[in-house]
């Protein structure tokens, strides 16, 4: 067969077995020079031997990038605002994580002049979708290399198998059963026993939360403070995005705050059962939402409630660099406006419970609700409304009734049916 050929080309590097398989492959089979790119995103990973892996394994070179700062900001932020979770559950995290890898990717591939850009995801998950539409968006005339889909690997231990070939420095065993992603925001895990979703997760799989069980016996309270949407601190003390979701992440993962089980849709067709961990992300969502319930107007809120659906599917679907996510945003970064204030959280044993919130914006007041005051709210007015209202389901009642008798759904007459 001919040997494909690619110049340049940029690949989405973490240092772990399959991309630094696929250095060595891309030379084998495109005869070209590779350029690894690393992104920090909070994996708790000591990256300081990743440069010196890649080029180990026959990169030219290594960039490694610290994005977390950017993650937050650019990504979980909006996405905590406009309350995406999808299907319920997923808070989203390794699917807003990976345009921003490719986005820093294309970044390379124009400083260096590359022609061509690769990644790790297999051909039946959703990432492979997330890297590629991100390219498509950002710099479509970029050649897209997705070893998976060509390469005769098909498990861990051909992959190691390779390396060996190729004096790929690896520390990867056949005895890891689990795939994971872990960022600042999440860590995932699939396969090993989540391969039958009966199976409860066995208790050490999870890395960061402790077991409910095992949890403080005594409750932790924390309050977080909001400006425009936005966290900004911590029982009182400010902090920056990386510092304040670490401190996040360090309190509800002591009190087992953040798991979730979930049967998923991907993209591609096929379900998938996979567990996250995502304690800062879990409590910030709660106190986001607790400031949204007094801030936000009735109409605002509900609409708000539809778009947040859309709004999942296209970060779950990889189209994060889409016109309509865009606009979207628009109108969440509106409905942020006025959501400032403080949300008191009571954590205790896997849950977090709300307690407590105010804002300056709130309108909640009780005063105005109070059954004396006239002035702002009279009783006499609610017998109209309600006519009005009913409207629809009176005139149905009495078409009924004209023709039937009876509304459709008046009760039976239970004085007909015989007893026992």
């Amino acid at each position: 067969m001919e040997k494909r050929k690619a110049g340049k080309v940029v690949l989405a590097y973490s240092g772990g077995l399959d991309t630094s398989v696929i250095v060595p492959w891309l030379k084998e089979n495109y005869d070209c020079e590779v350029i690894c790119v690393c992104a920090d995103i909070g994996q708790g990973d000591d990256l300081s031997g990743v440069e010196a892996k890649a080029l180990a394994s026959g990169a030219s070179k290594c960039i490694v990038q610290d994005l977390r700062e950017e993650f937050i900001t650019d990504y979980i932020y909006p996405t905590i605002q406009a309350g995406a979770i999808y299907e319920r559950k997923y808070l989203l995290g390794t699917s807003f994580a990976r345009p921003l890898i490719a986005q820093a990717q294309v970044a390379v591939a124009e400083a260096e002049g590359a022609d061509a850009v690769s990644h790790g995801a297999t051909g039946k998950g959703n990432d492979q979708v997330r890297f590629e539409l991100t390219y498509q968006a950002l710099n479509p005339k970029l050649k897209v290399i997705a070893p998976w889909r060509e390469w005769t690997i098909r498990s861990r231990e051909d992959a190691i198998a390779y390396a060996k070939a190729h004096d790929v420095p690896v520390t990867a065993t056949l005895k890891s059963i689990y795939s994971r992603d872990w960022n600042i925001w999440h860590l995932s895990h699939e396969g090993g026993v989540l391969e039958d979703p009966w199976q409860e997760p066995e208790a050490a799989m999870y890395q960061l939360t402790v077991a409910p069980e095992q949890a403080p016996d005594e409750p932790e309270y924390v309050e977080i403070e909001f400006d425009k949407g936005l966290p900004r601190k911590i029982n009182g003390h400010a902090m920056g995005a990386i510092e304040l979701l670490t401190a996040l992440n360090q309190i509800g993962a002591k009190h087992g705050v953040g798991r979730v089980d979930l049967v998923e849709n991907r993209l591609v067709g096929m379900k998938s059962h996979g567990v996250y961990e995502t304690p800062g992300g879990t409590i910030l969502i709660e106190a986001h939402d607790a400031l949204e319930q007094i801030c936000l107007d009735r109409e605002s809120l509900h609409y708000k409630q539809q778009v947040a659906i859309k709004y999942a599917d296209l970060v779950y679907n990889g189209q994060w660099f889409m016109p309509l996510r865009e606009a979207l945003d628009a109108f969440v970064r509106e409905t942020q406006t006025t959501v400032t204030g403080v949300a008191r959280l009571k954590l205790y044993k896997g849950n977090v419970m709300l307690v407590g919130r105010k804002s300056p914006y709130s309108l909640y007041r009780e005063d105005y609700a109070t059954f004396g005051q006239e002035d702002v709210y009279n009783q006499k007015d609610a017998e109209g409304f309600i006519r009005l209202f009913g409207l629809p389901m009176k005139v149905r009642a009495l078409l009924d009734v004209e023709r039937h008798g009876k509304s459709g759904y008046a009760q039976p007459d239970y004085s007909k049916f015989k007893r026992d």
